[in-house]
């Protein structure tokens, strides 16, 4: 797409923005004009598309992930499990993962997030049975064909299971190797600055798959390379446990001592944090990735968000591994975190607009990426387009809201960068029967082992 050429997003149907009644002017990238109820763009030579029909939002940001786990959906021996023995079930599956199945399962995560509205997402890719040393290269590529921006950390495990942990000695490698690699992936593909398509970050995966050598090295090098952190903390009450018997401490207190209770570092799920915990949250800057489907279907808890919230604490979204929620749909997130903390706190403290909000905003605040996630002149041009037009709609009287309550799972268009990516429900170019069929046959592949 020519980016010299302004394009006016005209009249919305409605759209997530102040002063925009009229729609917006995208060039080169980047917004450059709100219009107003009344007015015309000053832009001049804006090429009009018509946006009468549509819903507009800022691109939804994913903030968690495992694209790996999008070849182990609804796995048998996986149901009606919580995290412990859910992980314990998976591993062995999961070590046979090859490159040709995590490109697979990569372009399947990704591409789904994309039809759902979402313009950037990260992934935590912290398995590496032997043959996947280049997981990270092979999640670059995807990402590159496909068009999606991608906040990607480089995962880790190097506590095994006879060394006290959970993950089979298959999957986890020794800390000169993770650290190497970390360095590696960043020195080739971590790009600054705001129009950034491709990022690294580093993400030791849990209290209990890591030493403390590991924890404190690795925070000691994103400090040097200056990327952010990611982790899995105080997800279920074993994990609480685990932290007070194995480091007597809780999660938070051992992420302090290991140097990760900063600005650069945002959490998966932050279920069991108590108040004194969520001020020290707030002032250390900390952020959280809600992941209300994965929470649930683990029964891990509920995110205490507007607690959070108020303690300064920046919440953004996740759909978390396909494994566990089991879908890559952010749309559906959206409507699944408005569903648990509506009921958690009342329709007084939580409405449709606050889920959006977390899926924007609050997502670009835990991946450090302000100028994405809000419709706003110098913003980037990251759209996501919803029709109302299927029967889930029919008599819907508030757009946005309807979205939301409505149960919306799939956009019209996606714009990423001032590209359009999603084009009439479909991504240009992808061959999604043939994806599904490769897809499932290596899925059926590693069940079978």
């Amino acid at each position: 797409m020519d980016q010299t050429q302004a394009i006016w997003i005209r009249d919305p149907l409605s759209i997530l923005a102040d002063g925009a009644e009229r729609g917006l002017v995208v060039r080169g990238g980047k917004i450059v004009e709100l219009v107003p109820r009344g007015r015309e763009p000053v832009t001049a030579n804006a090429v009009a598309y018509d946006a009468g029909a549509h819903v507009v939002l800022p691109g939804l940001i994913n903030t968690h992930h495992h694209f790996y786990q999008t070849l182990t959906r609804a796995l048998p021996a996986a149901l009606d499990r919580e995290l412990f023995p859910w992980l314990q079930a998976l591993y062995p599956v999961w070590a046979r993962l090859t490159p040709e199945s995590l490109h697979l399962g990569v372009s399947v995560a990704m591409s789904e997030l994309l039809l759902s509205g979402c313009t950037t997402t990260t992934d935590h890719h912290y398995v590496f049975p032997a043959g996947l040393e280049e997981a990270l290269d092979i999640e670059v590529a995807a990402a590159q064909r496909l068009g999606i921006r991608v906040l990607l950390t480089r995962g880790s495990m190097n506590r095994p299971q006879k060394d006290g942990g959970l993950p089979p000695d298959s999957v986890v490698q020794d800390e000169d190797t993770i650290l190497a690699d970390s360095e590696r992936v960043v020195a080739k593909y971590h790009q600054r600055g705001e129009d950034a398509m491709t990022q690294i970050a580093l993400a030791p995966c849990s209290p209990f798959s890591v030493t403390t050598s590991l924890m404190r090295a690795t925070a000691t090098l994103a400090d040097k390379l200056d990327v952010r952190l990611h982790t899995h903390l105080a997800e279920t009450e074993d994990e609480n446990k685990f932290c007070e018997q194995m480091h007597g401490c809780r999660p938070l207190d051992y992420l302090e001592q290991c140097g990760w209770l900063n600005a650069r570092a945002w959490l998966a799920h932050g279920i069991y944090f108590n108040p004194d915990e969520m001020g020290r949250l707030g002032k250390a800057g900390t952020a959280i990735s809600h992941c209300a489907c994965s929470n649930q279907i683990l029964a891990s808890g509920c995110c205490p968000v507007c607690e959070m919230e108020e303690a300064g604490v920046s919440i953004g979204l996740g759909v978390d591994g396909s494994a566990s929620n089991d879908e890559s749909n952010l749309m559906q997130e959206v409507r699944a975190a408005f569903l648990l903390q509506r009921a958690r706190y009342g329709v007084g403290r939580v409405s449709h607009k606050d889920a959006l909000r977390w899926a924007t905003k609050g997502s670009a605040a835990c991946i450090g990426r302000p100028e994405l996630g809000e419709i706003a002149v110098g913003k980037a041009a990251d759209l996501a387009l919803f029709k109302l037009d299927e029967l889930r709609f029919s008599g819907h009287g508030d757009p946005l809201a309807a979205l939301v309550l409505c149960g919306a799972h799939r956009a019209d268009r996606v714009m990423v960068g001032g590209n359009w990516m999603v084009k009439d429900g479909a991504i240009p170019d992808l061959d999604l029967p043939d994806l599904i069929r490769r897809h499932s046959a290596a899925a059926r592949a590693m069940r079978e082992g």
